[in-house]
């Protein structure tokens, strides 16, 4: 295989540490393997060399490329993650009685378990926090926060400082403390503690951490940008003062703030920690064209936490299309042009930021029978227990035998939390679909729950009542009202322990309100909410960015690219100026996915389109990848937002013939002065049709159809260039 000069000159580095900065598809995997058989090739013996990858997957998929690329026969040194170098460390250190040997918790309910005994016992004298303590999301919270504490190296309290919960979590330090205590009483430890108790001792005794050091030459670890402080240091304690560090990765693709992951690790971290290396990059894609490779670039070029690199396409790249546009029907109508064209559905990618954005395009995906799968199962929107509960509610307004059914009662009372043991609630469920009228204050059924408990289900109660005589209402109008009178937004923010996982509950509740506003028959609403949909094979897949890292599609569409969603803000969680540059790492990630075509998709009405879209000037990155695949040069300098970011590109690839200008403002047609550049969110006045906004942007970005939603006058397809319109505002 044929390596490009970059990528030689990573594989014949000397001696000393280096850091390989690797844009998105720059052909890493094969560069390290390279670099491990040119180390072996020079005597190298693979025992002194150790390469470690991000996770099991990444290590498989370069164990197989190492694997084909070695001489037969040829012995290859060890590829592990990070918890099984843990693992191993561990053992070594138990058998020198340097650590008490432990169990692995492998299963997540036994963490769960321990942190429900932590949890009780620290709020043993505040009985009416306990069942707040043991809901799921809870417990969910406490266990990231206490693998957090080992991550970062840091005490519970000053990371609970830190970090942004709910002020009902208070007791978090305090339950990692008696967490720590029965693992040690029990005899077991987690995952983290495969690497939190190796450092802990080795960084504790200079004797035993000089037993560990030495044994190594060379280590090369991939994906360094996503590394936290604790696996930092153990890198630091095994390569000592002997080994070659070789760090791959990229800081414009670090989207693992939230477990301990910094793009400064990468950048600064990394020479603070080693020493002086060489630096270098791998600049070249093999995954998309310029198109692309320059949206990609404009993109993230806001950020001061950043590589100063470019990501360059390959000649021989397929071109890559960029649209953005509004809402599900812009995707239906690109799926089934897709299809039209013989390309597998499987090949297809919908990204999301979060899970909740994805319930909209779910939901027109099963409408229109276009087949998809759930990058996680449980993710699927009839599966989502807020949602059967809110269809619940919809199918007893239609149907008030089922206030009978104790099941339903008790899915009906349990969602949104009321904070009371399951138990409790199943007792109550069952008594109500029995007697048909609430229990009266002494009886055993209420007598253990607190006043507040007893409002709650009461409420909730009445509520159930009450519905059959709603059913004539519509579904958006029956939700809306069950959502006030149980107060939903309140519970939902009250149950999360993190600030923003409150906030995308609540955000899941507007989009289902908002899905049920296009639908007037509620029982056609109903029956969409619990189709029995299984992942199918050769259908859409539908990921977070997060799960979709590291992964590639020939067609990939970014969905709920809104303001408030894409970046994450609310009113009361602002973007900060860090938070800001890590939303949009994550949006480059995103956009970074796909190879023949982009979509980036917005939901317009309340929605305002994200700034991502205007800062990723993906029009100019299509104008230019044009011109670029004529050999002669335009004859008139090309209008782009950030020449100097494109003139930079264009001298790179070696097409300074092609002349630029800032953006210019077109002929002036029926008195209006029209502007040459279009995107999503755009405020426009039209001669004829009034006010409106640009909702999706199509066709030859040099000379685009737009489609315009009017306030007065619907929607209109126009060509840019011939309708009489000028600009309002900047959606920006």
């Amino acid at each position: 295989m044929k390596l490009t000069a970059e990528q030689q000159a990573v594989v014949h580095h000397g001696e000393g540490h280096a850091r390989v900065a690797a844009v998105a598809g720059a052909g890493k995997t094969t560069t390290m393997a390279a670099r491990v058989l040119h180390l072996l090739s020079s005597g190298v013996a693979p025992k002194r060399m150790l390469v470690l990858m991000f996770n099991r997957s990444a290590k498989e998929d370069f164990q197989r490329r190492l694997a084909t690329m070695a001489p037969d026969g040829q012995p290859l040194p060890d590829v592990r993650t990070f918890h099984s170098l843990g693992h191993r460390l561990t053992q070594s250190l138990c058998r020198w009685g340097a650590l008490a040997p432990r169990r692995l918790l492998s299963a997540e309910w036994q963490m769960e378990r321990l942190l429900r005994q932590a949890s009780l016992n620290v709020l043993a004298d505040q009985m009416e926090r306990r069942d707040a303590a043991l809901e799921g999301d809870r417990l969910e919270a406490l266990a990231h926060f206490c693998g957090l504490v080992k991550a970062e190296m840091l005490s519970a309290e000053t990371l609970y400082e830190r970090l942004q919960f709910e002020p009902d979590t208070d007791y978090f330090p305090a339950a990692f403390a008696e967490a720590e205590r029965l693992l040690e009483a029990e005899g077991v430890m987690s995952y983290a503690d495969l690497l939190y108790r190796p450092v802990q001792a080795l960084e504790a005794d200079d004797a035993l951490r000089q037993r560990v050091e030495g044994f190594l030459d060379h280590v090369i670890v991939d994906e360094y940008q996503d590394i936290n402080t604790v696996q930092q240091r153990l890198l630091a304690v095994l390569a000592g003062s002997t080994a070659s560090v070789m760090a791959v990765g990229d800081a414009n693709q670090c989207i693992y703030e939230w477990r301990g992951a910094r793009p400064d690790t990468m950048l600064e971290n990394f020479t603070a920690t080693f020493g002086d290396a060489t630096d270098y990059p791998l600049s070249m894609t093999f995954r998309h064209g310029h198109a692309l490779a320059l949206t990609a670039n404009h993109a993230i070029m806001a950020n001061r936490r950043r590589p100063d690199q470019l990501c360059l396409a390959g000649a021989r790249n397929p071109a890559t299309r960029i649209n953005a546009g509004q809402g599900s029907r812009f995707l239906l109508d690109a799926l089934i042009d897709w299809q039209s064209q013989g390309r597998a559905l499987s090949d297809a990618s919908l990204l999301v930021r979060s899970w909740a954005l994805s319930v909209p395009f779910q939901l027109a995906l099963l409408q229109a029978g276009i087949p998809f799968r759930m990058l996680r199962e449980d993710r699927f929107v009839f599966r989502l227990p807020l949602v059967q509960a809110l269809a619940g509610y919809l199918k007893l307004s239609r149907r008030p035998e089922l206030l009978q059914d104790p099941e339903q009662l008790l899915l009906l009372l349990a969602q949104p939390t009321p904070f009371v043991a399951r138990e409790r609630l199943q007792r109550l469920a069952y008594q109500l679909a029995s007697t048909q009228q609430w229990p009266e204050r002494h009886e055993p059924v209420l007598a253990a729950l607190k006043p507040l408990q007893r409002r709650t289900l009461k409420k909730r109660w009445e509520l159930l009542c009450e519905l059959p005589r709603l059913s004539a209402w519509p579904p958006a109008k029956l939700l809306s009202h069950v959502v006030e009178v149980i107060d939903a937004e309140k519970t939902l923010k009250r149950a999360a322990a993190r600030r923003d996982k409150g906030e995308e509950d609540v955000r899941l509740l507007d989009v289902l309100i908002e899905q049920a506003e296009s639908v007037q028959d509620p029982d056609a609403f109903i029956e969409l909410l619990e189709r029995p949909v299984e992942n199918q094979a050769g259908g859409v897949l539908i990921s977070t960015v997060h799960g979709a890292k590291g992964l590639e599609w020939p067609l990939v569409a970014v969905a709920g690219v809104n303001e408030e969603d894409f970046p994450y803000y609310s009113h009361d969680n602002p973007l900060s100026d860090e938070r800001l540059e890590e939303e949009r790492r994550l949006f480059y990630v995103a956009i970074t996915r796909a190879k023949e075509q982009l979509l980036v998709l917005h939901d317009g009405g309340v929605h305002k389109p994200s700034r991502f879209i205007a800062e990723s000037a993906w029009q100019d990155g299509m104008r230019i990848a044009e011109h670029l695949a004529h050999a002669q040069p335009p004859s008139d300098p090309v209008a782009v937002n950030a020449p100097s970011l494109v003139e930079r590109y264009l001298k790179k690839i070696g097409r300074e013939d092609i002349a630029l200008a800032a953006p210019q403002v077109n002929e002036t047609v029926a008195g209006y002065r029209v502007h040459s550049h279009f995107y999503p969110g755009q405020r426009l006045l039209h001669a004829v049709f009034g006010e409106g906004e640009v909702a999706a942007v199509e066709g030859n970005p040099s000379d685009p159809v737009i489609d315009v939603r009017f306030v007065q006058a619907g929607r209109r397809r126009l060509i840019a260039r011939r309708a009489p319109i000028e600009i309002m505002e900047s959606a920006s």
